[in-house]
């Protein structure tokens, strides 16, 4: 994929999640495991591995038996892009509306507090506005 990266589905999350678990797995081990976590049949499973492949998501390698199926993208990129598509969405763009939003509601916890301190620390320590 180049450009503009794309965002994933639910569906494609849930495939994904499976592989970023454990990779590289066969087409029915995906579809296994997706029907253990989902309750979706085997043949759906199947169909969302080769969709997923078809547009660039999964990269496979031909294994001994049957092809081994691996994401592209990784699940830390893939969090990033979920999480600014979110804050587009919802709060225009504005981290500070999230975390005022959530603040001003008291759902954040003294461990949250803590962790956003630590995250604006090592922003600040590395020069960033």
């Amino acid at each position: 994929m180049t450009g503009e990266k794309q965002r994933l589905t639910s569906t494609e999350w849930e495939v994904c999640e499976c592989l970023w678990e454990t990779s590289p797995l066969t087409i029915t081990q995906i579809a296994n495991a997706l029907t253990a976590r989902t309750g979706w049949s085997r043949s759906t499973g199947e169909t969302l591995v080769r969709r997923m492949a078809d547009k660039g998501l999964l990269r496979w390698e031909q294994g001994p038996r049957a092809k081994l199926y691996y994401p592209v993208i990784d699940r830390e990129d893939a969090v990033v892009q979920e999480t600014r598509g979110f804050l587009r969405k919802v709060f225009g763009g504005s981290l500070g509306l999230l975390v005022n939003t959530l603040a001003e509601r008291e759902e954040l916890s003294q461990e949250e507090i803590g962790q956003l301190y630590d995250a604006l620390r090592k922003l600040e320590e590395r020069g960033h506005d």
